[in-house]
């Protein structure tokens, strides 16, 4: 691998650790604060939501700057919302924080959230910089490094988040967010990424539409001048062109919308049976699977067919998530969050390494961002109705309501029984859904497209 892949690597890795530490110390601080299941569910639904609706902007943002660039201006958007955060910390009464209806910690939760969003612009930006930092053979292994790296942020992340907020408290948590925020981007400055110049859009003549798999692949459209703004037109045509790729983007949507369960809910649950120093730093413990995961596709990549790879994993997800829960163990949640982790790289790598493979590199930045937003757009829809659905349904169901009788000899019953309940249903429509997904027309002509796909040429280096 080139060099300055690395030094990109390294400078992410410490970027996305303070922001998923950040994060994970808002998810905490704000259940700790108002013992309520609402407040995580209405958390992540606010993430979810600004997400999906940034997305597209974002991938606009990279295609129209350098990638040096736009990872720099994140890091300063991150800085400036964290700071902004912990002055509204510091100015407010911490009696206020105490129940769910709380403006000021809904505007501190919310300032930090944006900070963390911030990091996003990163997401998009380093998968665009792999196509021209590595060669195509290689970039698999590539993209699986950058899950390792992800992975490895998550799990410094969640321990520090537990050990921080439970021993030193949120101010001084904050301020080493803020610290290493400051750090990366004075990192970041001394970076030097040789991407000759930005990669003009083709927008004003994007590919015709296939008719199927039997047509010949469409080759890399022509350069012109780069069109100005998000273009959300072009990048849809640029998309449809693909055959298959908007069953991918739904299919990870789908995914999302029993994902967001896991944002509203894991927490909940991981506390009602555990301290938060514990949680946070067994979460730390499984997150190490990430690293795992990255390691084994940086060294032996993702195969010769990544969305057969893609199928395979989900199946497993989906297994560990219908019986993870199925008793109130912490270690009977452990092992299959662990191997839910392990494999999760291959998901995220899948994916990235077709878009690479079949989406124009002028495009690639805005379609990332085009997929993100319509991906996590579902996402929040579950964030913010799983939270009141669990608290008035499911908790009731299994403490007072029916599920006492009917399961609750064997599956226990009381508030964490309700959450749990949640998982169980969740993994076996997943399970369902991808069974059929991968037998689906649209993911063969995918396949037979990604196989077919000629090497764009980037139009900087020819």
């Amino acid at each position: 691998m080139p060099t300055a892949f690395y030094h990109l690597l390294a400078n992410n890795l410490l970027a996305n650790t303070t922001n998923f530490f950040v994060w994970a110390t808002a998810i905490y601080w704000a259940y700790l604060s108002t013992k309520s299941v609402l407040a995580t569910s209405i958390l992540s639904g606010i993430y979810l939501v600004t997400t999906a609706a940034c997305g597209i902007w974002f991938g606009s943002v990279v295609d129209h700057t350098r990638k040096k660039t736009a990872m720099l201006l994140s890091s300063l958007g991150t800085l400036a919302f964290f700071v902004l955060a912990v002055v509204a910390f510091s100015f407010s009464d911490p009696a206020s924080f105490k129940t769910v209806a709380s403006v000021p910690l809904w505007l501190i939760v919310t300032l930090l959230l944006f900070g963390a969003i911030a990091g996003n612009i990163r997401m998009i930006a380093l998968p665009t910089a792999v196509t021209f930092l590595v060669p195509e053979d290689r970039r698999d292994r590539a993209n699986g490094m950058s899950g390792m790296v992800f992975g490895f942020s998550f799990a410094i992340s969640n321990v520090a988040a537990g050990v921080g907020l439970g021993f030193l408290g949120f101010f001084w948590t904050m301020a080493v967010a803020i610290t290493l925020t400051v750090i990366a981007a004075l990192h970041l400055t001394l970076l030097k990424i040789p991407e000759d110049q930005v990669v003009p859009a083709s927008a004003a003549n994007p590919p015709a539409a296939q008719e199927g798999p039997e047509s010949a692949p469409a080759p890399t459209p022509s350069v012109t001048p780069a069109k100005a703004g998000v273009d959300l037109k072009g990048t849809y045509v640029v998309v449809a062109a693909i055959p298959g790729l908007f069953a991918l983007i739904f299919f990870t949507t789908f995914n999302n919308f029993l994902g967001g369960i896991f944002m509203a809910l894991m927490d909940a649950y991981g506390l009602s049976l555990v301290s938060v120093q514990f949680w946070g730093t067994l979460w730390g413990v499984l997150s190490l699977g990430f690293i795992l995961g990255g390691l084994y596709i940086s060294k032996f990549g993702l195969g010769k067919n990544p969305l057969r790879t893609l199928f395979l994993v989900n199946l497993l997800c989906w297994s560990m998530c219908a019986v993870m829960t199925l008793q109130p163990s912490i270690w009977l949640l452990a092992v299959p969050i662990f191997v839910w982790l392990c494999v999760a790289p291959f998901a995220e790598a899948c994916e990235q390494t077709v878009l690479q493979r079949v989406v124009p590199q002028d495009r690639l930045g805005r379609v990332i961002g085009f997929a993100q937003s319509i991906e996590q757009s579902a996402s929040p829809l579950t964030a913010f109705l799983i939270g009141p659905l669990a608290q008035f349904f499911f908790i009731p169901f299994m403490t007072t309501g029916r599920g006492v009788d009917w399961i609750g000899g064997w599956y226990g019953t009381g508030q964490g029984r309700g959450i749990g309940l949640v998982f169980v249903v969740a993994g076996i429509l997943g399970f369902i859904v991808t069974l059929i997904a991968m037998r689906s027309t649209a993911f063969k002509h995918l396949t037979e497209r990604y196989q077919k796909a000629p090497e764009p040429t980037p139009a900087a280096h020819q």
